[in-house]
C-alpha cells in the first residue's frame, strides 16, 4: 500500500492510496477548481447531467450569502462555474434533479433551511447557458413548517412517472408530490403525507429531525421502494406500508451487496453521532424482526453526513463510501472533529468488506460518488460544510501507478 502526506490550506491530511487506485485530488484551494462563492456554510451537493450534450456535472448550494446555487460544468479537462441562482436564499442540504417540465433536460429542486418554509425548482435553460444568468425559479411549496433537508425523484407509486418525495423537518413529515400537468404555471404542488413522526433521529448528539432518502427495489418485486430515516416504505393498495429497519436513522442507502432477491441497507448518522451499520433481512423483509444489523467500523461515526454506494474499484461488487464532518459550528473556531475520517469499504459480493481509510484530518459533507471525468471510474465529490470553506474538492479515481 502506498502512503502520501498532502497539505491543503492549513490542514495536514494523511491520504492512503490503495494498490488498485491512485487518488488524484483537485481542489479550489489550489486553483484546480473555481472557488464556489463567498459563503462559509456550504449545504447541498447534487450530481446531475445538466447539459444534455455534456457529461456528469455537479451543483452546490449555500446559505449565509449569495449565490444560492452554482453549477460546475465540465468542459474538456476543466470545470467552469455557472450560476443557477445568483440571489441569496437560505438553501438547505439535499437537492434532486428530474425533467420536471418535460422538455428533455434536467431541472433542479432544492429546499429552504430552518429559516424557510419554501421548496423551489429551477427551470433548466438548455441549450442557452450563461455563466452569470440565474435560471427561472418556481415554487413547489410555501407556507407551513420550515426546513426541507433531502429530496428525491422516484416512481414509488408505480404510475410510470416519478414523484417528488421530500422531508419537511419542521413538520416532522415525509411528503410526496405528483408533478403538476403544467408545472411552469402551478403556484404550488399538491402534497400527500407518506409518514409523520420520529424516524430514528433520537440518537445521542443527533439533531432533532429525521433525514435521509433513497429509492431501491428492496424486496425484489420489480417495483421501486422508498427508504427514509430508519424505515422502508412499500406502496400497495393505495397507501404506504412502513417497516422499521433499524433503531436509528440518518443517511440511508440500499443495494445488493449479496446475490439474491433482497437488497441490503446501510445507515450512517447524519447530523449527529452513531454507528455505520449494515442491515440484512434474514426472513420476510416486511417484518421488522427480520432485519439484522452489524457494525462496519470499530467506533461510532461523528456527524457522518456522507454515505454513498458504488463499485469504486471496478470488480463488480458494491462498495461503501462514508465520511465524517470535521466542523459543523459557525465562526473561525478550530475543527469540532479534527480526526474526521473518510472510509472506503470494498465489498466482496458476499456481504464482507475490506475497510480502508481514504483520508483523515479532512472535513466531509454530502460527499458523492460519480464518474466526474468520463473515464468510466467512480470519482468522489466533496464540499465541506464549514471546514476551511469556501471550498470544493474532486478526488479522481486513477489507475494505480506502477
Amino acid at each position: 500500500m502506498r502512503w502520501a502526506l498532502a497539505v491543503l490550506g492549513a490542514a495536514a491530511l494523511v491520504v492512503a492510496q490503495t494498490p488498485a487506485i491512485h487518488w488524484e485530488r483537485l481542489s479550489s484551494k489550489t486553483g484546480a477548481l473555481p472557488v464556489p462563492g463567498e459563503s462559509h456554510q456550504q449545504t447541498g451537493a447534487l450530481i446531475a447531467k445538466v447539459d444534455p450534450k455534456g457529461g456528469t456535472d455537479f451543483i452546490l448550494s449555500f446559505r449565509q450569502v449569495a449565490p444560492a446555487l452554482v453549477w460546475y460544468r465540465r468542459q474538456g479537462a476543466a470545470w467552469s462555474r455557472y450560476a443557477i441562482e445568483n440571489e441569496f436564499l437560505p438553501v438547505e442540504a439535499g437537492g434532486a434533479a428530474y425533467d420536471i417540465d418535460g422538455d428533455g433536460d434536467l431541472d433542479i429542486v432544492f429546499g429552504g433551511d430552518y429559516k424557510s418554509d419554501t421548496l423551489w425548482w429551477w427551470e433548466n435553460p438548455a441549450p442557452h447557458f450563461a455563466p452569470n444568468v440565474s435560471w427561472k425559479r418556481h415554487t413547489i411549496k410555501t407556507g407551513g413548517a420550515r426546513q426541507h433537508h433531502d429530496q428525491i425523484f422516484a416512481d414509488v407509486k408505480g404510475t410510470g412517472r416519478p414523484q417528488l418525495i421530500f422531508w419537511n423537518q419542521g413538520a416532522k413529515t415525509l411528503y410526496l408530490a405528483e408533478i403538476p400537468k403544467d408545472p411552469r404555471a402551478a403556484e404550488a404542488w399538491q402534497l400527500e403525507v407518506v409518514f409523520s413522526g420520529k424516524a430514528g433521529e433520537a440518537v445521542e448528539k443527533a439533531a432533532e429531525y429525521a433525514e435521509g432518502l433513497d429509492a431501491v427495489d428492496v424486496d425484489g418485486d420489480g417495483r421501486v421502494d422508498l427508504l427514509a430515516g430508519n424505515y422502508w416504505f412499500r406502496y400497495s393498495g393505495g397507501k404506504f406500508h412502513p417497516t422499521r429497519i433499524a433503531p436509528i436513522g440518518g443517511r440511508i442507502r440500499a443495494g445488493r451487496f449479496v446475490k439474491g432477491k433482497y437488497a441490503q441497507v446501510v445507515i450512517a448518522p447524519g447530523d449527529g453521532s452513531g454507528p455505520l451499520r449494515f442491515y440484512e433481512a434474514k426472513g420476510d423483509p416486511s417484518v421488522e424482526s427480520s432485519w439484522v444489523g452489524r457494525d462496519l467500523l470499530d467506533r461510532e461515526m461523528v456527524h457522518g453526513h456522507t454515505l454513498d454506494l458504488g463499485d469504486i474499484d471496478g470488480d463488480g461488487n458494491l462498495d461503501i463510501f462514508a465520511a465524517e464532518m470535521a466542523k459543523w459550528t459557525a465562526g473561525p473556531n478550530a475543527a469540532d472533529n479534527p480526526a474526521a475520517t473518510a472510509w472506503i469499504l470494498y465489498g466482496d459480493g458476499r456481504g464482507g468488506f475490506r475497510r480502508t481509510v481514504l483520508v483523515t484530518g479532512d472535513g466531509w459533507h454530502e460527499g458523492k460518488l460519480a464518474d466526474l471525468n468520463g473515464d468510466g471510474r467512480l470519482d468522489i465529490l466533496n464540499k465541506p460544510y464549514t471546514c476551511d470553506t469556501p471550498r470544493v474538492d474532486i478526488w479522481l479515481n486513477r489507475p494505480a501507478k506502477p
